[in-house]
């Protein structure tokens, strides 16, 4: 578990830009209850995060295409939402960072830490954005 004041900034940096932090195993459920398409962020303070995962996942936002609904997880403080995201992305295995984009709550597109790692944020959003062309 890492201390709040440390990923405090973390967090921010995708909820200043929509995302809604899901802190509880039923915010979960009930975010992915809704209709619609949703894109969830598993979190995390490992570099490839800050260096790909968060600046990519907010970068995909900018096209006529968009998920309708923004949220994130993060690994390592919140793990019973973090936990529960993962069910609904099975059968993947845990991943941190990761980025899922659901359709009426079912996976649809998912990138694990081995897609992010070693890639720039652009090619981050401009993956995401193929799948929100396809599912959105």
């Amino acid at each position: 578990m890492y201390p709040e004041e440390i990923v405090q900034p973390m967090k921010a940096e995708l909820t200043q830009h929509g995302f809604t932090q899901l802190t509880t195993p039923e915010e979960v459920d009930e975010f992915l209850k809704q209709p619609g398409t949703s894109l969830i962020v598993v979190n995390s303070v490992c570099g490839c995060a800050a260096g790909s995962a968060r600046p990519g996942a907010i970068a995909s936002l900018t096209g006529d295409k968009k998920p309708d609904h923004l949220g994130t997880v993060f690994a390592g403080v919140d793990g019973e939402a973090t936990a529960q995201a993962r069910k609904y992305m099975l059968p993947f295995p845990p991943s941190s960072p990761s980025i899922a984009l659901f359709k009426d709550g079912k996976l649809v597109h998912f990138l694990e830490r081995h897609h992010i790692e070693g890639r720039t944020a652009e090619m981050i959003a401009e993956n995401l954005k193929m799948a929100y062309d396809e599912f959105c």
